[in-house]
Order: C-alpha cells, then structure tokens, then sequence
C-alpha cells in the first residue's frame, strides 16, 4: 500500500493501472483460492455458524445503509460502496494470519469456514448484484442475474463445490500452483488501494468513513456476538474465531469491486487504507472480550 502511495507521486507512471491489478485479483488470484480451499472443506451442520456470519453482517449493511442513505439523501454510489465495504470482513488477508497468531493452524479451518462459504461467496453473488445494482444506471433483473451468473469468482466457486460434493481435487503437483497464484491477492490488492488512497483533510467522505468504520469495526461483531453468544448459547472456540473473523477491517475485494463498478473509490480506498490500521487496535479489544466467552 505504501508502495502505490509513492508510485503516484511518479509522474510517467500510469496511475490508472490499478484496474488491471483489480481484474487480475478477481478473475484470476480469487479463483485460485477458491479452488483450493473449497474442496476441502468437511461438512457438518456447526459449520454454519461460521459460514452465516458473513451472510446475516452484509444483508444487515444492506438494510442499514440502504434505508439510512435513502432517509439522508445519499447517492446510490455513495449508498452501494457502503454496504460493500462496511458489509464485507477481510476474513482471509488479515483473517487468516490473525488468527493463526492467536488461536494456532487448528483456527485456521474455521477462518477458511468464515471466509470460503461465507464472505468471499457473498462478494461473490450479493457483492456484485449490490455494485451492479447502485452503479451507473438501475440494471433490470435479468441484467444483473446475469453478472452474478457470469462472475467468474462465482463460477469456480460453483465448481470448487462441485468438486467437494464428488471428493475430487486436482493433482498435487497443481495445489502449490493454485496457493502461489492465490498468495498474490494481498500484495496486488494493496498496491491497488495505495493507487488510489488520498489523504484530503477537506474531502467530504470523513465522515462516511467514520460511519463505515463503527459498523464494520465495532457494531457488525457486536451483532455477532449477541446472537450466537448471548440469544443461541454457543460459547465454542470456533465461535470466538467467528466473531474475530467478522471484527476484521473491510474486505479489500469488495472495495475493489466497488471501485471497479464506479462506487465512490476514494471512499472505497480509505475503508481499507484506514480500517487495516485502526482494526489492529479494535481487534486486540475484541480478542479481550472473547477470552470470556
């Protein structure tokens, strides 16, 4: 990130080139991921706690801030680049290595649980039917069906489970292959937003800022914790994950997305490029809370 701060003070380098590292990320890194990870996965019926996390955080950043910005007059770009950046949790590029640190490689299968069949296919099919609906125009139904239908993240993902139905997984000469195309997402994702990340003490998205933060940094996780703590009584270790997963900073793929579809990307960019270093404070405070659970 710092990286793309600099290389926009280079006058003859094109700056613009963000949106091919963003094509690269989505049609190429994310698929890798996917296709590794998912078939995987070993089903049981506690596994969807922590893959309905990421669903019951977005589609309530959908109710809030859809209502909220219709009642105080918001643009639909301002309105969609909400939901997909305060909506969404970096529960694989911060998640994964987070939570490796504090709850060791046996955490790791409830991150990959939280972020595979949770966050990453809500990017995937609620993500882009948001950015295609709040973008440039209104697309009719069929229209933006056909995007979800058409996103190749959703795609391999429909094949990554395929796969897991049929206990088939590619050769392992390829697995190293698919992990190294993968592990280029955060870097290029970085260089991308830092691309784009401008430091305007004038801007008028402060506050925006502030507001997307507190929902994805403080209340989403609140939510979390309520409902499966406090109302549904699960007091695992997987559930504490599960929390810490959903108090991670904005997803950079969905601020990607809402950069690509042309939603408000500064705004976009400073979800990220301010909520990965404010979350590492936040999160130390939810990694307290859940050691009472």
């Amino acid at each position: 990130m710092s990286l793309g701060l600099l290389l926009q003070r280079v006058k003859q380098f094109p700056v613009n080139i963000y949106k091919h590292l963003n094509k690269i990320v989505i049609y190429l890194c994310l698929p890798a991921i996917t296709l590794y990870h998912i078939p995987k996965i070993k089903w049981n019926p506690e596994l969807l706690f922590p893959i309905g996390a990421g669903w019951i955080c977005f589609l309530l950043a959908f109710i809030f801030f859809h209502f909220l910005g219709r009642r105080m007059g918001w643009s639909n770009k301002l309105i969609g680049c909400m939901i997909l950046t305060a909506g969404l949790s970096n529960s694989s590029f911060l998640g994964y290595p987070i939570i490796e640190a504090l709850f060791g490689k046996k955490g790791l299968e409830t991150a990959v649980l939280v972020d595979q069949p949770g966050t990453f296919v809500v990017v995937s099919t609620l993500g882009i039917f948001v950015a295609a609906f709040y973008s440039k125009g209104t697309p009719d139904a069929l229209g933006i069906l056909k995007k979800v239908a058409l996103f190749p993240p959703f795609l391999t993902f429909v094949f990554a489970c395929l796969m897991n139905v049929f206990q088939f997984e590619f050769k392992e000469d390829l697995q190293p292959i698919l992990l190294k195309i993968g592990s280029f997402v955060t870097p290029l994702a970085l260089l991308s937003v830092g691309l784009q990340l401008t430091f305007d003490r004038k801007s008028r998205h402060w506050k925006f800022l502030r507001l997307g933060l507190f929902y994805k940094l403080i209340f989403a996780p609140l939510v979390i914790l309520v409902l499966y703590v406090v109302i549904l009584k699960q007091h695992s270790e997987g559930i504490k994950i599960t929390i810490m997963e959903m108090a991670m900073a904005p997803m950079i793929t969905g601020a990607i997305l809402a950069s690509t579809y042309g939603l408000k990307p500064k705004l976009s960019s400073m979800m990220i490029g301010f909520g990965i270093p404010v979350s590492f404070v936040t999160l130390a405070v939810w990694y307290f809370i859940v050691s009472f659970i």
